[in-house]
């Protein structure tokens, strides 16, 4: 029976319910994180990624929305580590998420019952057409900023943008979308951050872009950097896209994605590139215990 962690205590999953009116299903007040962990096979062991990165982001988010967890960091990391031993997983995504546990019908959140929730399961590539690139279409709508909801709190409620950007992508024919800004420059994907590679200079939406600062995106600038790429964070505007020489996406869930096709035009001849590829093989070394430069972003369970 596979376990979950709900308010201090590993339970069996099927124990873990909520009130069908409960406040974050209602209005998407919620917070979460995404995090990865991997198979380490030399020593069989299980390693989980940018453990305490994605943790102290959790509780910013919660910072952000005033939400107390009650519990501090190192409390949800061991809880993290205890549920991927008690459901013996290696290679998992895991939803640390906190919510309203509360049915009253009414925005106020004040005197509200917060939980505190992790999950964790087998995961494999988020994309079917991953190894071989995807093709994006630019959504026609336009990713909120933070004079609307604070972009750099990973909270539930902000993702229906995402969910619309994607169907929209989805219904005509792409693997996903890719999102402008409200003043039209290149801000993300769905649930990704975006690269692009130009005379082989790496270059990617800087935080003025309305974009999360994604702990993947972190690692891929610290990796190229450590291959002596050229790495600028700056604005994009939308035809550079077009004519860029590679483009990727980075996330959690994506980790690295060629994107070999953009409203219909081939990006890197409609495959991935030399660049992309490279930065992959050496994040895939790291993530999987072989590389020792960045060894400390490994939790070893």
């Amino acid at each position: 029976m596979q376990k979950v962690w709900l308010d201090g205590e590993l339970i069996d999953a099927e124990k873990a319910k909520v009130g069908i009116l409960t406040h974050s299903l209602q209005y998407g007040s919620g917070i979460f994180e995404g995090i990865r962990s991997y198979s380490i096979k030399k020593n069989s062991r299980t390693a989980i990624f940018r453990l305490d990165d994605h943790i102290k982001r959790f509780f910013r988010s919660a910072k952000i929305y005033s939400m107390d967890l009650n519990y501090n960091e190192t409390q949800i990391a061991d809880a993290i580590i205890a549920l991927l031993k008690a459901n013996k997983l290696s290679s998992s995504y895991i939803r640390p998420f906190s919510f309203y546990n509360d049915q009253n019908i009414g925005l106020s959140v004040a005197n509200k019952k917060i939980s505190v929730f992790i999950a964790a399961v087998d995961f494999g590539n988020y994309f079917i057409n991953k190894e071989n690139g995807i093709k994006c279409k630019i959504s026609s709508w336009r990713r909120f900023n933070s004079s609307i909801v604070p972009i750099q709190a990973k909270a539930s409620g902000n993702y229906i943008n995402s969910i619309l950007c994607s169907i929209e992508a989805k219904h005509a024919g792409y693997d996903e979308a890719i999102i402008l800004s409200n003043n039209g420059y290149v801000a993300e994907g769905p649930g990704e951050n975006i690269f692009i590679v130009k005379d082989n200079e790496l270059i990617t939406p800087d935080n003025s872009s309305d974009i999360l600062l994604g702990i993947t995106r972190d690692s891929v600038i610290k990796i190229a950097k450590s291959n002596g790429l050229t790495v600028t964070e700056r604005k994009i505007h939308r035809e550079e896209l077009y004519t860029s020489d590679e483009a990727f996406f980075t996330g959690t869930a994506a980790e690295i994605t060629p994107i070999v096709n953009i409203d219909g035009i081939n990006i890197s001849k409609g495959i991935a590139g030399e660049i992309t590829k490279s930065i992959s093989r050496r994040f895939y070394d790291i993530v999987s215990g072989k590389d020792e430069d960045f060894k400390d972003w490994l939790t070893i369970v």
